[in-house]
């Protein structure tokens, strides 16, 4: 294992809540009125994908300037109400692992969430930083994930994924890659596509230790 890529929302900072929240009050401006329930279910997606999914439920087809109106209050509400911090435990572990492997994240947000988080709570750990607008079409695709593993330089089957909804798992698995899932909003049947299931973030730093031992013992066997 040379890189870990991290989903952001839900595995490095607590922040679904305000998210789920804001495209709430957002939402009930045009007249739709949503289970907060799902913008957990469809985390990963960009802001166009969750907007497609959600109107396309109520019978709704949005027009191009209304999918960016809804786009831009969604961003301003978050900003307004967000009280996002990193979740426990999770900046020491990767204190860790930055002098061993290659970081990256990959995230469905937009640019400036993505970057203002990452700048706040993470500077200079990690390597790659793929956001919503980077790609045409986000989570489930495998687009965010391949081209994070492009830009790093490393194999797949030396990476390892972290992730916590199910649109993230699946981005990964059909790209290919290993997946460790955290059980940070949804429980362990929402996030089955996973590889391995772990409860929280310290279970994430034992499996890599366990993982690292493991490739140790069996380099020396060779």
């Amino acid at each position: 294992m040379k890189a870990i890529l991290f989903d952001m929302d839900g595995v490095l900072v607590d922040s679904m809540s305000y998210h789920a929240a804001a495209w709430d009050m957002t939402l009930k401006t045009v007249g739709i009125s949503i289970d907060k329930k799902i913008i957990y279910e469809i985390e990963g997606a960009n802001y166009r994908q969750v907007i497609d999914i959600i109107s396309r439920q109520f019978g709704r087809i949005l027009t191009e300037q209304e999918i960016q109106e809804i786009g831009r209050k969604k961003l301003a509400i978050f900003e307004q109400i967000e009280r996002v911090k990193p979740f426990d435990g999770i900046q020491e572990l990767l204190e860790t692992l930055k002098p061993k492997y290659k970081l990256a994240v990959v995230s469905g947000s937009n640019r400036r969430t993505v970057h203002i988080t990452i700048n706040t709570f993470f500077p200079d750990t990690f390597q790659v930083i793929i956001h919503g607008e980077d790609t045409k079409i986000s989570k489930p695709s495998p687009v965010p994930y391949l081209k994070a593993i492009e830009r790093l330089g490393i194999a797949k089957d030396q990476c390892l994924v972290i992730e916590n909804a199910p649109l993230g798992i699946r981005s990964a698995k059909s790209a290919g890659l290993r997946c460790l899932a955290v059980t940070t909003y949804l429980d362990k049947e929402c996030l089955k596509e996973a590889d391995i299931i772990v409860y929280n973030h310290r279970e994430i730093g034992k499996y890599i230790q366990q993982e690292s031992a493991r490739e140790d013992e069996k380099a020396k066997g060779t």
